[in-house]
């Protein structure tokens, strides 16, 4: 009886059979497909759960119950939606004649807890001297672009980087679902909007990309630089926005850079290849590339300095490097994280914003696990 009464409950106040999965802090992303199949992330690694719907109807139900909270709808002629929920996690759905088996629904949880510096240490994300150099990068306002796939870390990474900003700088964020969690008192949240049903009433990264110029922002955040909006945020690192930092989906630091020139194409600046990467070059100092390794465990696994030009081509140089030496009994990656020993351009900004760090940190002998 007293079971029927809680699954009332979740029913008529919550979303359903799913409201168990919500209200547990170990489940980092909720996965339904269909009715009767529901996975859930955890420690990334994805399971299977006993937990069901009725049928798809009711799986409809609750996906109409989200979007509708936040004066969206899910239709035949709208069957695609982002969403969030209360506490500030994502949602998507898809349903027919999109998704041919029924309805689809996946949840990136949102921490309520912000992941921190020390988190990340103690999953071994990072080391501490990497974990030195990333504050003082963003006390010296250095432009930081973040590179990894989904789910490796990316927004995480972001979060905690931006914790170092100092507490009398004006920051933007602009983002196409809200998910930082930034820490400072003076914090400007921007989202974009999606069109109406009548396909009007878009509002796009760019337009908001160009509006928060006239915010006076000292640092403009990117939570994901998706399209055109990538010319505006380089010329905006280029006008006095310094220490702006975003993120971008891609393998590599140098597939980062390659997907930033194509995006600058899409806003049909007639600009040639070597003016953008000239932009590029002169805009951003450092690419970090995150990724989620087949363990599940999150790494910082390069961090690069942008130097300039050489002819054509944008030069880097790498100055940590996470090697992987291979799988222990336990299924877990192993491996080494290292200095590369190359003394970065940008050691002479942080002497200027005296934050500098102390020269062993690129002493590849100085580097442990």
């Amino acid at each position: 009886m007293h079971l029927l009464a809680v699954d009332m409950q979740y029913e008529m106040l919550g979303f359903g059979p799913i409201e168990p999965l919500l209200a547990d802090p170990s489940v980092s992303d909720i996965l339904v497909n269909t009715f009767n199949q529901i996975y859930v992330e955890r420690r990334g690694r994805l399971e299977l759960t006993p937990v069901t719907f009725n049928d798809n109807v009711h799986l409809l139900k609750v996906i109409e119950k989200i979007v509708s909270r936040i004066g969206r709808r899910i239709d035949e002629s709208s069957p695609m939606v982002d969403a969030r929920l209360p506490d500030g996690s994502r949602v998507n759905a898809i349903i027919p004649p999109l998704a041919i088996d029924g309805p689809i629904l996946s949840i990136r949880r949102f921490s309520v807890k912000p992941l921190s510096m020390a988190d990340l240490l103690e999953f071994k994300s990072l080391t501490q001297p990497i974990a030195t150099l990333l504050g003082a990068l963003a006390k010296a306002k250095v432009n930081i672009l973040i590179s990894g796939g989904t789910g490796s870390g990316k927004t995480t990474l972001l979060n905690v980087i931006s914790g170092f900003i100092p507490e009398d700088e004006r920051i933007v964020t602009i983002e196409d679902a809200a998910e930082l969690q930034l820490q400072q008192p003076h914090v400007v949240r921007l989202e974009t909007r999606p069109s109406n049903i009548e396909g009007k009433g878009e509002i796009s990264q760019r337009a908001l990309v160009k509006n928060s110029l006239r915010m006076r922002p000292d640092r403009i955040i990117l939570g994901e630089v998706r399209g055109s909006e990538a010319l505006d945020m380089l010329q905006a690192m280029n006008t006095g926005h310094e220490g702006s930092i975003a993120t971008i989906h891609a393998n590599s630091p140098r597939d980062a850079l390659s997907r930033l020139e194509n995006m600058v194409g899409m806003a049909n600046a007639n600009l040639s290849a070597r003016a953008v990467r000239q932009q590029i070059a002169s805009a951003i100092t450092v690419v970090i590339q995150i990724m989620r390794l087949s363990d599940g465990s999150r790494k910082l696994v390069s961090l690069q300095e942008i130097t300039g030009m050489e002819g054509e081509i944008i030069s880097m140089q790498e100055i940590f490097v996470f090697k992987r030496s291979g799988v222990n009994a336990e299924g877990q990656v192993t491996g080494k994280f290292l200095a590369t020993g190359v003394f970065p351009q940008f050691d002479q900004r942080l002497k200027e914003f005296g934050v500098a760090v102390p020269e062993s940190v690129y002493d590849p002998r100085y580097f442990g696990d």
